[in-house]
């Protein structure tokens, strides 16, 4: 069935129910994480055991235009407490679940004629699978997963600096300090060469590759060095790269890498949109950019919040007479409870990921109070949605990455009309406004408007207007209609430094992710070969991240649950769309 057929199955189904819950979605009163689910499909049947012990049980499609999560409740007429069970699909194309009272001891899987009877409520199984050590239990012989939730790692510097956020007198000025030293401290600079020895790998613009950065023609033949590159690529020992051209990631098919610093950029570029970037100074200047490209022909891209952030409540960083003193947070919710968040990859995934990176702000520091936006929508709080789940509501005017049903992915900045996609979205996360979008009039890429202001533009670093620091975002590239995400990681940036390079790679839309250091910047590749697999940081340093066990790496991500929410690149099962209609 296609996400169109779906969507008008649920709006037929659906009918006044639907239209209670589209106006219940929207009011502005407390609520649960499941009023938020305006596309939700709930079923009750009466439940009962051989044992005699009956009940009922309800079972939510949260979205069945997605149909990856449901919500399981169940409660016993002997008065037992309800249990909720969050269930993961890991077919969500193929299986859907679904109550049929003439099946009172569990729950039916159907797959097209295919049906699966799964007794849950025969045994204790549910409940030893919600008691088991297992943050994602495999149950109906491994047709669904009961999630779990899970204590996501955090690293020494983030303890720290939520102990002086939560209980040192200025502690916000303390961490912003800290982190214009971390910045600096990871600031680079290549190593040029005087003479080249080899051109380009990439220089006439070939259709495989992304496009290479327009740069200085001084700097066409030259080569740079870093030794702070984390991934291997093919054919290069010694990594001597020529500024903005791209290298293919060893052992991995549709996988690029590039280095460049903005003073090696086009002139031409560096002397346009004076109005809407700051100069640059010789620090930020020779400051090295590391980006890492990824063919969206080969890949898709998939969201996961982290154990804890971002959280769903109100921020500390908006204007007071913004926030509703009768709400818990923007969105009218509290917590995501009865819904769990992983911090982890899930299984069915986890064979098929070949790249994870960090993802956006934490919630403390996701909405404005500054500008514009921080006087619409209760300040504008960055929103997230993960496998067709609204945890917090899309803001129009912010910056946004997400993935469609199809499995084509998009950056723009979001609209009220765009709203029309929610129904499609399997993931999305907003985090701030553009870097660089396209210039209506001249068709051109152009750092967004609000780049070089700092309050109206949350850019974030310290109160005294100190923005350079170790910066990560994402952009979309298209090169002869074949699509690149880009992710790249500034040694010691500014946004404006981060536009230009965006703009010399001629990148259609770029946004900030995060920021101040390697664990809220990390990339790591991994590489399979039999039973093995091998771990590439994009910067060596990222490695610290990482745990390890019996002498084998545990990837951040991958092996072990995080705080922090991130993205995971996956290879595509099927080839995606060029063009996606809406």
């Amino acid at each position: 069935m296609t996400g169109y057929a779906r969507i008008a199955l649920v709006l037929f189904l659906g009918g006044l129910l639907r239209m209670a819950d589209a106006s219940n979605h929207s009011v502005e009163a407390p609520k649960t994480i499941l009023d938020l689910q305006q596309f939700r499909q709930t079923s009750s049947i009466h439940i009962k055991s051989q044992k005699g012990r009956e009940g009922s049980a309800t079972l939510i499609n949260l979205n069945p235009a997605i149909n990856a999560w449901y919500l399981l409740q169940v409660a016993w007429n002997d008065g037992a407490t309800e249990i909720a069970f969050h269930l993961e699909n890991p077919e969500p194309g193929k299986r859907r679940l679904v109550l049929d009272e003439k099946y009172p001891e569990g729950i039916v899987i159907a797959e097209a004629k295919n049906r699966y009877y799964c007794a849950l409520f025969e045994s204790n199984g549910l409940n030893q699978a919600k008691a088991s050590q297992h943050i994602y239990a495999p149950l109906c012989e491994g047709r669904l997963y009961l999630r779990n939730s899970a204590i996501g790692h955090r690293t020494n510097l983030e303890a720290a600096t939520e102990f002086l956020r939560e209980h040192v007198w200025g502690g916000e000025k303390i961490i912003g300090l800290g982190h214009i030293l971390l910045g600096d401290m990871q600031r680079e600079t290549g190593k040029m060469e005087t003479e080249s020895t080899k051109g380009a790998p990439n220089a006439g613009g070939s259709i495989e590759f992304p496009l290479p950065a327009r740069v200085d023609s001084k700097y066409f033949d030259r080569e740079m060095t870093s030794g702070n590159l984390g991934i291997d690529l093919e054919g290069l020992e010694k990594k001597d790269m020529t500024p903005g051209a791209w290298y293919a990631a060893r052992e991995t098919p549709g996988v690029y890498v590039s280095i460049l610093q903005p003073n090696l950029i086009d002139p031409a570029i560096l002397q346009s949109y004076k109005t809407r970037v700051n100069n640059l100074d010789n620090a930020e200047a020779s400051a090295l950019c590391y980006l890492v490209a990824f063919d969206l022909d080969r890949f898709e891209l998939g969201y996961a919040l982290g154990t804890e952030h971002p959280k769903v409540g109100w921020s500390e960083h908006m204007l007071a007479q913004m926030r509703d003193p009768q709400s818990p947070g923007p969105d009218g919710i509290a917590s995501i409870a009865p819904l769990v968040s992983t911090g982890l990859v899930a299984p069915m995934d986890a064979a098929k990921t070949i790249a994870t990176f960090t993802g956006g702000f934490k919630r403390e520091h996701g909405a404005f109070k500054y500008g514009d936006l921080a006087f619409r929508n209760h300040g504008s709080h960055y929103g997230f949605i993960e496998n067709g789940i609204v945890f917090s509501k899309l803001q129009p005017g912010l910056a946004t990455i997400f993935i469609l049903d199809d499995g084509s992915v998009e950056m723009k900045t979001w609209s009220d009309a765009d709203n029309s996609l929610l129904a499609r979205i399997r993931h999305a996360r907003q985090n701030g406004v553009p870097v660089v979008e396209i210039d209506p009039a001249s068709q051109a890429p152009a750092p967004g408007a609000l780049v070089n202001r700092w309050g109206p533009g949350n850019w974030s670093g310290s109160e005294e207007l100190k923005l350079r620091t170790m910066r990560s975002g994402a952009a979309i590239q298209i090169n002869h209609g074949k699509r690149f995400l880009i992710y790249a990681v500034f040694s010691d940036a500014t946004p404006s430094g981060m536009a230009r390079i965006f703009q010399a790679y001629r990148c259609n839309y770029a946004m900030l992710l995060d920021m101040n250091a390697l664990e809220h910047t990390y990339l790591a590749l991994y590489r399979r070969s039999g039973s093995q697999m091998f771990v590439d940081h994009l910067l060596k340093g990222m490695s610290e991240l990482d745990k390890s066990s019996a002498g084998e790496v545990v990837p951040r991500f991958l092996g072990y649950p995080d705080n922090r929410d991130f993205f995971y690149v996956m290879r595509r099962s099927s080839a995606p769309l060029r063009e996606v209609k809406r």
